[in-house]
C-alpha cells in the first residue's frame, strides 16, 4: 500500500514539474526539496516495514530515528542562520 502510494505520488511529482516547466512558471528549490524528502521518507517506511522484525520494534525505531533526523535537522538550519549586514 505504501510502496503504491509512494509510487502514484511520484509520477504526480513529476507531472507537476512539468506542468510548471511547460507554464514557464519558477521552481522553488526549497519546495522540491520538500517533495523529494517527503517521497524519500514514504519510500523508506515502507521497506522498513516489510523487513522481518516485529511490527512494534519497527514503529519504535521509525519514531526515534524520525525524531532525531527532525531535531538534528532544526539544528543545522539553525546553525547556519545568514549573517546580518
Amino acid at each position: 500500500m505504501l510502496i503504491a502510494l509512494g509510487v502514484i505520488l511520484s509520477v504526480v511529482f513529476g507531472v507537476w514539474l512539468g506542468w510548471r516547466a511547460f507554464r514557464k512558471k519558477p521552481i522553488n528549490a526549497h519546495l522540491v526539496m520538500y517533495l523529494i524528502s517527503g517521497l524519500t521518507g514514504i519510500f523508506t517506511i515502507a521497506f522498513f516495514m516489510t523487513m522481518d522484525i516485529p511490527r512494534i520494534v519497527k514503529v519504535l525505531v521509525a519514531i526515534i530515528l524520525g525524531g532525531t533526523l527532525i531535531f538534528w535537522a532544526a539544528r543545522q538550519q539553525r546553525r547556519k542562520q545568514p549573517t546580518q549586514p
